[in-house]
């Protein structure tokens, strides 16, 4: 790292605490998108940035704080997201044990905190973790100005935008910066550069086709935002509200040639909460990597309703073997209980068939504990997944995430939450963590729910069809693999003390 820095973006490690077991080797490691997002915003501007990965370089808490501290940047920015859009909230408490270790080293060292957890809660977030101050919103903006205003030694904060701060006891905030609107000009890139790209792994089920070929590995973002309104999602929080902008394929494939030419990546997500949807920027990108002839495994979010026909042989032809499909549940009774846009009446099972007859696998993604849920439903939900069988399926619990109107549902009926007086904190929020605490409904406890989800992951992963068709598309060292995965069992915090009774 270059010497002092104007801002040093840092990915704090929470990989143990969020995923247990599973992300010592299983779980992928992907590159910070939204960091090395921002360092191209600043040094565009004339702001000299560093980015500190720690959970590419695999360091503690200590090890985190100790480079920080020496760094010694004018503005260290906690930049919290996880794997998947909802994922920053459960990153939280790694945030907080690393800054109160540099405050404690630093006292006067400029912190602050950004991400989708932070939008959501940005006076909550200020009062009661250590960061001197908070970012709300989309957060470019607010990083520029207020690096700007603390090189030139202003301590007067009122006109950056989506800034919170301590004015001396007093809490002070400003309004929301706009989101950018010109994408290719203001952010044309991510800053690879600045990441030591031999750190990242993909996903292991991205790689089934080639198991032991993980890395290097790449994640590209080609637009922001989202135009729908999940009641479980918070993913349009730090941008007030639904609605999409799109990076042009040029971009985004200018990015490519970088990534294959430069640094060997075949390996590629595209972390977008929605990728196919508008045909113009989709298509438009699989043509460039057409041209291009080169050998990509992508995988990118879908819906059951996008998936056109016409696109899927473009999207093979381009590289795209995988592609995420939120089915959340099994019964049309519970999908209509969430606002996520309808599909109710399309043939699930025959959209997914569509898909794997053009030779692209599915990520197929279920959600056990949505608010009308029963065990009955919760049934139907797995009957549908193992009669789909998919390639790879994620069997989720409902977690009212801040930022989501489930959040403000539950809030408002006092249910449980794991942030509340006595619950396990922020680390609740984490699907596959120990103290994993989701969402009861009116007939199920948090606890059950918990167990359906493990159950249905057992039962999935370890059924003889399952495991007949990846043996017949992967070959045995992918059912060796996948064996080898069910050998590592998630702790549960309700269990044990169950257990310990």
């Amino acid at each position: 790292m270059t010497q002092e820095p104007d801002v040093l973006l840092v990915t704090p490690p929470s990989r143990d605490k969020v995923f247990q077991g599973l992300g010592e080797e299983l779980a992928g490691i992907e590159p910070p998108v939204w960091s090395s997002l921002l360092a191209v915003f600043l040094r565009q501007k004339g702001i000299s940035v560093e980015i500190l990965d720690a959970e590419a370089e695999s360091i503690g808490f200590e090890a985190t704080a100790d480079k920080i501290s020496d760094v010694n940047a004018m503005l260290t920015v906690f930049v919290i997201y996880g794997h998947q859009p909802s994922a920053s909230t459960q990153c939280m408490p790694a945030g907080r044990e690393v800054c109160q270790r540099v405050h404690d080293r630093v006292p006067q060292v400029n912190t602050l905190v950004m991400g989708t957890h932070a939008s959501a809660l940005p006076e909550r977030t200020l009062r009661e973790e250590p960061y001197k101050f908070v970012c709300s919103g989309e957060g470019p903006e607010t990083v520029l100005k207020l690096v700007e205003t603390l090189k030139v030694g202003s301590n007067q904060f009122s006109s950056i935008p989506g800034l919170w701060y301590w004015n001396e006891r007093a809490v002070c905030s400003n309004p929301n910066a706009d989101n950018l609107e010109h994408l290719d000009r203001d952010i044309p890139g991510q800053a690879w550069d600045l990441l030591d790209m031999n750190l990242y792994r993909a996903h292991n089920w991205h790689c089934f086709d080639h198991i032991e070929q993980r890395a290097p590995y790449a994640s590209l973002q080609t637009s922001l935002g989202c135009p729908y309104k999940c009641s479980f999602c918070c993913i349009n929080t730090p941008f007030g509200g639904a609605g999409i902008r799109y990076w042009s394929p040029e971009v985004i494939v200018d990015q490519i040639d970088l990534l294959v030419n430069k640094y060997s990546v075949k390996n590629i997500k595209i972390p977008d909460e929605m990728f196919v949807l508008n045909e113009q920027h989709v298509m438009g990108i699989c043509d460039l990597i057409i041209e291009r002839g080169y050998d990509l495994n992508i995988w990118a979010y879908a819906r059951i309703d996008t998936v056109k026909d016409r696109y899927l042989e473009k999207l093979k032809r381009a590289g795209f073997n995988w592609l995420a499909l939120g089915v959340e549940s099994g019964s049309k009774y519970v999908r209509n209980g969430v606002e996520k846009g309808r599909f109710n009446d399309l043939d699930i099972v025959k959209a997914t068939n569509k898909i794997k007859e053009h030779g692209i696998y599915i990520i197929a993604n279920y959600i056990f504990g949505l608010p009308d849920d029963t065990t009955q439903s919760m049934q139907e939900t797995l009957d549908m997944s193992l009669e789909i069988n998919a390639e790879w399926a994620n069997f989720y619990c409902a977690m009212a995430y801040p930022g989501s109107p489930l959040y403000e549902r539950a809030k408002s009926m006092n249910l449980p939450l794991p942030d509340d007086t006595g619950g396990p904190g922020w680390i609740g929020y984490s699907q596959h963590g120990y103290d994993s605490l989701p969402l009861p409904t009116d007939t199920l406890s948090g606890q059950d729910i918990l167990d359906f989800r493990d159950k249905a992951f057992e039962k999935y992963f370890s059924d003889s069809s399952f495991l007949g068709m990846i043996r017949e598309k992967f070959g045995p060292s992918v059912v060796d693999h996948i064996q080898n995965l069910m050998g590592v069992k998630l702790k549960r915090r309700h269990r044990d003390e169950v257990g310990n009774a």
